[in-house]
């Protein structure tokens, strides 16, 4: 099968990011990978350029990540695509399908809304998952919840923690929702046997045939390691929640995500984690 990262940072687009995009291929291609997305953060998150450049200057200094990536990849034959990451109020969410010619031809971005990247995003052809939906750091407030409005969810983040992680598993079973798994490597240091990402039974082509198969919900099965939920014993949500349904807003009580959880049989259960837990359910449905 054809292996992929979904989710990775260079030191170029993203503030928080520390290795060169150029680094990373060879490294990706040594691990038997058969490509790269690179996702730096966009406008409203931790982006590295200044927002204060004029729009198409923004455009370039943001790409610059992924292009020297790409050539780096054209050098020996591996394959780097590219993607966003953006973010509003701590909600982040993985782009893929659009490219400089969306970019350029949206100078309003800087004040679009969630809504408004949907829409553009999926009127141009591309595919929006969230990330890490329900990540607990510091700088989110709210997790927000959308599922109807996009293809599917980072269900696997290998930098987020054990509980996070889970709850978003239990959250894509509850809805049956696409997952995938990404790294969301910012730092060669990062990549490891602990990674995810996802496999296909025929290569990716480009950015076109990634976002066309999302949209298709052709889905992916995935790719981590089953270490990174040992010893799990449950789940603890501590940030408020909303879900869009319909069209609207609604604020969520924990119990009902907790009922979620019991349903994928992880809650009190002190094998999850294990085959008869809620991870073994989805390696099964997943994995290769």
């Amino acid at each position: 099968m054809y292996r992929y990262e979904t989710h990775l940072h260079t030191v170029e687009g993203s503030a928080c990011g520390f290795t060169p995009g150029a680094e990373y291929p060879a490294i990706y291609k040594e691990r038997g990978y058969d490509g790269i997305f690179i996702t730096d953060h966009f406008f409203h998150g931790n982006t590295r350029p200044s927002r204060e450049l004029p729009w198409p200057e923004y455009v370039d200094a943001y790409m610059k990540g992924y292009e020297e990536a790409k050539k780096a990849g054209d050098r020996i034959g591996f394959k780097v695509f590219f993607g966003i990451e953006e973010n509003f109020e701590g909600d982040e969410f993985l782009i893929y399908g659009v490219g400089r010619e969306f970019l350029l031809a949206h100078p309003t971005i800087p004040r679009w809304t969630r809504e408004e990247m949907i829409k553009w995003v999926h009127e141009a052809g591309g595919a929006v998952m969230q990330a890490h939906p329900f990540r607990d750091r510091d700088y989110i407030k709210k997790i927000h919840l959308y599922p109807e409005d996009i293809e599917g969810i980072e269900g696997i983040n290998t930098a987020n923690t054990a509980n996070d992680n889970l709850a978003a598993l239990c959250y894509a079973l509850h809805f049956g929702l696409m997952i995938q798994a990404g790294s969301d490597t910012h730092h060669t240091s990062m990549i490891s046997d602990m990674n995810g990402g996802i496999l296909y039974d025929t290569p990716i082509e480009s950015e076109t045939d990634f976002a066309n198969r999302l949209l298709k919900q052709e889905r992916p099965k995935i790719f981590f390691n089953e270490e990174l939920f040992k010893d799990m014993k449950g789940i603890n949500i501590k940030l408020p929640v909303e879900i869009r349904r319909n069209g609207r807003w609604e604020d969520m009580d924990v119990e009902e995500i907790m009922t979620w959880v019991r349903a994928a049989g992880a809650a009190g259960n002190d094998k999850a984690g294990q085959p008869e837990g809620i991870v073994g359910e989805i390696v099964a449905k997943l994995k290769a």
